[in-house]
């Protein structure tokens, strides 16, 4: 009644509605008030749940079972005074029930009506007709009373059960009111705002905050930064910056927004305006799956794969430092390959956030439309930087790798002959544009598949040339020699040479034949 009666102040229609699924169940709650004691035990078979003066027959087995506690008590001063042994103790146990225990240096006393029952190193036990009568009584009383108690339950349970649907019904109003209560009191305490959810597909926030992390903080240093996502115009936000800058809890916070609007709370940010999203993708962190014997990089790439598979023009993606766990040519390679995945093919086309440490992969802002670049902003002072955890336009070139090893606590040894490496690595291997062809004279990389060569050479070790008629072989050579030109990538296929190539570096040498 008072949860009702504070739901009437209320003026929402969803709050009318939750008001009117709160039946009164007065009568129910009475029943189980009065029945039950207010510190139930866990289990019914410990007994003592139902109320003194709730059922008068039960009341009067209780009351035998304290006079049969008095009876003991007197029983054991009355044998102690008859026979002359102050260490008489009357008690109980599963085994024999009621029984005498004497030590054994006054057993020699009992008198002869004590049977005995068992013999201990230190006592013995005894038990006597009249000892045995009373405990048949007392197993009586408390068995009655035990299956009583039981009954009773068991006559409450059932009636409980036939209001299930108006429980059930409370149970959902109950649980959703908390959850609005909920979103109330966490939008006033941490300054939210209302999220204006629209037709299109654009997310635009204003000073959008981490809703966790700026809880660990004090009162106004969490840094709060805005998102612009079009898929009209800046689809893919390729997010460069140090490690430790901020670009994770970035990615994180947009996706919580977006999701704490679409469940009905308010979000942490100045301002929002939100297309309805159909799911969120991420590729965040790095973890193994030792179970399955999937290394990082695999467990890495079959998440990318299931969000190029799955994604659609409706989602949201993350994806954090895709490519790191493999080599730098390779990951590079991968990661211009998805982000291009993402902005070419009309059937994905999902806003994305792609935070990396490939700072090649700006030059994808200059050739796909719809791909803009952003940057943890980092303030140098000396050979000191400051992480001022603010996105804006535009990409960074450094990683400031040795710099944030500094911050980690790297021994002063360890960082000073890391700079002069890497100065010497400057020195000798200038960087090349992403474009640019990798020298042949390189050792190839590995194909762990079979390629279109092997099929052929086991087709050949097949074939019977006294089975072959000149046109037959004419026409076989004629095959073999296109599906090798097709699997080299040649021309007319989507290998080298096709459109999505990267352009050639004009300084770089030609390759080696």
């Amino acid at each position: 009644p008072a949860l009702r009666e504070t739901l009437a102040k209320g003026s929402a229609a969803r709050l009318t509605e939750l008001r009117e699924s709160l039946t009164p169940m007065n009568a129910l709650a009475d029943r189980i008030e009065e029945t039950i004691v207010p510190e139930p035990p866990a289990s019914i078979r410990d007994g003592g749940f139902i109320r003194k003066g709730f059922h008068a027959e039960l009341d009067e087995l209780r009351a035998l079972g304290s006079d049969v506690q008095e009876w003991l008590a007197k029983f054991q001063e009355e044998e102690r005074e008859k026979t002359g042994i102050q260490t008489i103790k009357v008690k109980f146990n599963k085994v024999f029930g009621y029984y005498i225990e004497v030590s054994k240096a006054k057993s020699g006393d009992v008198p002869p009506e004590y049977v005995r029952k068992q013999t201990l190193v230190n006592a013995e036990r005894y038990i006597t007709p009249a000892l045995k009568e009373q405990e048949e009584k007392i197993l009586s009383a408390e068995e009655k009373i035990r299956a009583l108690e039981e009954e009773l339950f068991y006559e409450l349970r059932e009636e409980t059960a036939s209001h299930v649907a108006e429980l059930r019904a409370l149970a959902r109003a109950s649980a959703e009111l908390d959850v609005l209560f909920a979103f109330a009191d966490l939008a006033s305490a941490r300054n939210y705002c209302r999220p204006k959810m629209t037709g299109d597909r654009r997310i635009k926030i204003t000073g959008g905050r981490h809703p966790v992390v700026e809880t660990l903080l004090d009162t106004g240093d969490f840094i709060p930064n805005d998102t612009t996502l079009d898929p009209g115009d800046g689809q893919i936000h390729l997010i460069t910056g140090p490690n430790m800058a901020g670009k994770s809890t970035y990615l994180r916070q947009v996706a919580l927004i977006q999701i704490l609007a679409q469940t009905g709370s308010w979000v942490p940010a100045k301002s929002a305006r939100l297309g309805v999203v159909d799911r969120v993708f991420t590729r965040v962190g790095a973890s193994d799956d030792l179970a399955r014997g999937q290394s990082t990089f695999l467990v890495e790439m079959t998440e990318t794969a299931n969000i190029l598979h799955n994604a659609t023009g409706e989602s949201l993606v993350l994806l954090d430092e895709i490519g790191r766990g493999t080599s730098t040519y390779d990951g590079v390679s991968i990661a211009w390959a998805v982000v291009e995945y993402l902005h070419d093919h009309a059937s994905v086309a999902a806003k994305t956030l792609f935070a990396t440490h490939y700072h090649e992969l700006s030059e994808l802002e200059g050739r796909l439309e719809r791909v803009r670049n952003f940057s943890v902003r980092v303030e140098e002072r000396g050979e000191e930087i400051v992480f001022l955890r603010r996105i804006g336009p535009g990409s960074i070139d450094r990683s400031y790798g040795i710099q944030v090893a500094r911050l980690a606590g790297l021994p002063a040894p360890v960082i000073r002959r890391a700079m002069e490496v890497l100065r010497k690595l400057e020195q000798d291997h200038p960087q090349q544009p992403v474009g640019a062809p990798i020298a042949r004279d390189r050792s190839p990389q590995i194909d762990l598949f079979p390629g279109e060569g092997d099929t052929i050479l086991e087709e050949l070790r097949a074939l019977d040339p006294n089975q072959v008629t000149p046109f037959d072989a004419l026409s076989k050579l004629k095959d073999y020699r296109d599906r090798l030109r097709e699997d080299e990538g040649g021309p007319g296929t989507d290998g080298t040479g096709g459109e999505d190539a990267a352009p050639p570096n004009e300084n770089a040498k030609e390759p080696r034949s």
